[in-house]
């Protein structure tokens, strides 16, 4: 059976989700959610994890280029927290410094403009986050 992960690249405004899983250690960009309030983002998390059955939950921590502590890390790491209370899966944090930046050029050179850049980009840089967490556990699991 495979084990499916999900993972999040957490912001104040959208979260971007990706999916991927052990077997084949791919990632792929599944969706954004643009929720305001935390009821309407967590019933979209629960959507998602009824739908696609995670082993392991994968945030995306923030940190500047520098290693040092970037602000909306404390709430990631309580957005992980609330997920791993929430829904009992398995949560882990991942180094998530220039995902975005990384993600805004590959959809650049994919072509990808304005609102169409804007619109996949947390989703592309959830993906580059589990693709980090991946290659992290190479061979452990």
């Amino acid at each position: 059976m495979t084990k499916t992960v999900l993972a999040f690249d957490f912001g104040t405004k959208r979260i971007g989700v990706a999916v991927g899983d052990f077997e084949t250690r791919l990632a792929h960009p599944l969706t954004t959610i643009a929720a305001a309030d935390n009821r309407a983002r967590f019933a979209a998390i629960e959507r998602l994890i009824s739908e696609w059955r995670p082993a392991l939950l994968v945030v995306g921590l923030p940190a500047h280029a520098d290693g040092a502590a970037h602000p909306v890390g404390r709430l990631a790491r309580r957005f992980a927290q609330r997920l791993h209370g929430r829904f009992g899966a398995r949560t882990e944090l991942v180094d998530e410094r220039l995902t975005s930046h990384e993600a805004e050029g590959l959809l650049r050179g994919a072509g990808a403009r304005g609102a169409r850049l804007k619109a996949g980009l947390d989703a592309v840089a959830a993906q580059r986050i589990l693709e980090t967490y991946f290659a992290s556990v190479a061979g452990n699991v």
